[in-house]
């Protein structure tokens, strides 16, 4: 048997999946057990495949706690699509959508928002180079609002929520694109999330939504089919073909996890992980991480050097040590590990060895 060789890869998306997963896909990719198929030729109509969508959903219910009184929506077009769908079904004629500015995926959320109707921009940091979380007092909500939409993980600039704001009775949105499932989520606390798939859950090419029921009354029929959130609920995401791929491989992810012990147990290796990091980071000052420590993410860390030619350096030589994506957005430059869930501890420890190693030449 050939023997393959994996780099360490730190991409923010299409990230790293469990080994555990890529070994069942790649055991099963010609035909499913009992079935005779691959899960890429069978049809989305079929007993397999609803069986299929059902345990994804199921196990998504058991790791979230999704009430009763929530809708899981399995759709397409990334969690982009959803910055115009969540307006076009939730912003109601004369009334206003809150939006946080916590960064360049909430800055785009709320430029599709105001191409449908009245967008207030309540709380941004965008003056501090999105380094930090907005605090309590710089929010101030419209009475009465559609919804608050918020970004509870921002990739780019390795920021995080650490506690969801009161949004004053209005139903919270959030892009969980990041770090959906990497730590506990209240989702009663939410009136829709959604999340792009390729970052903590699976490929791309799929996306999450769970809805609260009663938001479903305020889509209307006028709206594009496709972009209908009480359509795809009453379809029970089978209106059209899904990317049944995707919905497979989230599925065995979703199973992955509850065999981690759940959110909890996960959130603790996170937690550990991302601790492990930032102390190398924090050590000399050699380093700088670029997000406030009362704001940093534990799935996408941000860090730089002392100048440009220098970070440039450390890319090539640690994409040469074998560890891949580390370099920064092209929006902010620098650095950035994305350790989502499925990246191995291990590879943490490596990166740790190698920065302490380059500090030591290049110092």
């Amino acid at each position: 048997m050939t023997t393959v060789h994996r780099v360490y890869n730190f991409a923010a998306g299409p990230a790293v999946l469990p080994l555990p997963v890529l070994e069942e896909i790649q055991r099963d990719l010609l035909a499913l057990p009992g079935v005779g198929m691959s899960i890429l030729e069978i049809s989305h109509r079929s007993k397999t495949f609803e069986a299929i969508l059902e345990r994804a959903e199921a196990d998504i219910r058991t790791l979230a706690g999704v009430p009763s009184n929530y809708r899981v929506l399995f759709l397409q077009g990334g969690a982009s699509t959803q910055f115009s769908m969540v307006p076009m079904n939730l912003l109601t004629p004369g009334t206003t959508a809150d939006y946080v500015d916590t960064g360049s995926w909430a800055l785009k959320a709320i430029k599709e928002a105001q191409k449908v109707g009245t967008v207030n921009v309540t709380g941004s940091t965008k003056a501090d180079n999105y380094s930090r979380i907005p605090a309590p007092s710089e929010m101030t909500f419209t009475p009465g609002a559609a919804y608050v939409h918020i970004t509870s993980n921002n990739t780019i600039e390795g920021t995080e929520w650490k506690m969801l704001p009161d949004a004053g009775g209005a139903p919270l949105v959030n892009d969980t694109s990041s770090d959906m499932f990497s730590r506990p989520i209240d989702i009663a606390r939410h009136g829709l999330i959604y999340a792009g798939a390729q970052k903590n859950m699976g490929p791309a090419g799929l996306t999450i939504v769970i809805v609260r029921e009663d938001l479903l009354q305020r889509s209307q029929k006028s709206l594009p089919t496709m972009l209908n959130y009480a359509v795809q609920a009453e379809n029970k995401s089978l209106y059209n073909t899904p990317p049944a791929f995707a919905v497979y491989a989230l599925g065995l992810v979703m199973k992955w996890l509850v065999a981690q012990g759940g959110l909890d147990a996960i959130a603790k290796v996170n937690e550990r992980k991302a601790a492990i990091l930032y102390g190398e980071i924090d050590r000399t000052g050699f380093y700088r991480g670029t997000a406030q420590k009362e704001s940093r993410s534990l799935m996408n860390v941000t860090f730089r050097l002392a100048t440009e030619d220098l970070e440039k350096l450390f890319i090539k030589e640690s994409t040469a040590a074998g560890f891949d994506g580390l370099k920064g957005h092209r929006a902010v430059g620098g650095m950035r590990a994305s350790i989502y869930n499925a990246f191995p501890e291990e590879g943490v420890n490596a990166l740790v060895g190698f920065m302490k190693e380059f500090e030591r030449t290049h110092g």
